[in-house]
């Protein structure tokens, strides 16, 4: 499925120490199941700064937000996903935006959809890791879905 980048000084803190020490692989996991995605077939593996993931998921919309959720990680670099499997159907590309100071949901919306009320479909697809639309911050990662 692939590696993903994300920024590693920017996101949820876990446990102790700073942006340079990783959170662990278990300290991960525990971050992945509180959001009740249906992850409870994904292990969770650190290496360096990267999680790598291993197992199954319903849907591509699991995948995507499993990825966002773990790499939204303080100490996270990277997410390795190489060897989870989509159940329902052919995995698409994920098509991921890193906020930049200044961005809004609607600005993200009109740049990817080029039209800013369409930004609920970014905030739907990814809860529950965003609570409200305005709270975003440069280098957090955002999953972007197709419109039907």
């Amino acid at each position: 499925m692939g590696i993903f980048d994300f920024v590693k000084s920017v996101g949820k803190k876990l446990g102790f120490g700073d942006e340079e020490t990783p959170p662990t692989a278990e300290d991960l996991k525990k971050e992945l199941d509180s959001h009740d995605l249906g992850t409870e077939n994904i292990t969770v593996e650190i290496v360096g700064d990267k999680a790598i993931i291993k197992g199954d998921v319903a849907d591509q919309s699991i995948f995507e937000k499993a990825i966002v959720a773990l790499g939204n990680t303080l100490g996270v670099s990277q997410v390795e996903a190489t060897e989870v499997k989509v159940a329902a159907a052919a995995p698409a590309d994920v098509v991921l935006h890193e906020v930049q100071k200044g961005d809004s949901l609607w600005k993200i919306a009109t740049k990817h959809y080029g039209n800013g009320s369409k930004y609920p479909e970014i905030f739907e697809a990814n809860k529950p890791m965003l609570s409200d639309p305005d709270k975003i911050y440069p280098g957090q990662m955002l999953r972007i879905p197709k419109l039907d």
